[in-house]
This record gives structure tokens, C-alpha cells and sequence, in this order.
């Protein structure tokens, strides 16, 4: 693994925050296939992008990320 520097650090709290969000914004969904398929999706989504280490392109998918939570689940802040 790089060494990674505070800029890394920052946004892999801003990631967690985010994945933290997503995850309890789901808890809303009544029905619970729709639940079980959305947290499904955010996982997968999470984990596709893991390995990521420019932080343009980090800073990038958190912003495509919370446009998208927004926009799936618009009572999310």
C-alpha cells in the first residue's frame, strides 16, 4: 500500500461519512426487498471504487456520490 498523505486521510473519513449516510438513509425504505437491493447497489458501489487512490478522481465519485444519494433518497441531508 502507498504511503498515503492527510489529503487521503481527509477523504477517507469524508468516504466512511458518506458510505455511514447512505446506509442509514436506507432504513427508511418500507419495503424490505427495495432496502435489501438498495444497500446491495451502495455496497457494490463502494467497493468498485475502492482501490481508488488519485484524489481527484476520490473527490469526484464523493461528489457524484451524495448527488446520487440525494437524488435516490431526497429526504437524506
Amino acid at each position: 500500500m502507498p504511503h498515503l498523505s492527510l489529503k487521503h486521510f481527509i477523504l477517507r473519513q469524508q468516504v466512511l461519512d458518506l458510505y455511514r449516510q447512505s446506509v442509514r438513509a436506507c432504513r427508511v425504505i418500507p419495503d424490505r426487498n427495495t432496502r435489501r437491493e438498495t444497500l446491495k447497489w451502495i455496497r457494490g458501489e463502494f467497493e468498485r471504487n475502492r482501490n481508488l487512490i488519485d484524489v481527484t478522481d476520490i473527490e469526484e465519485k464523493l461528489k457524484l456520490g451524495r448527488r446520487e444519494l440525494k437524488q435516490i433518497l431526497p429526504w437524506t441531508r
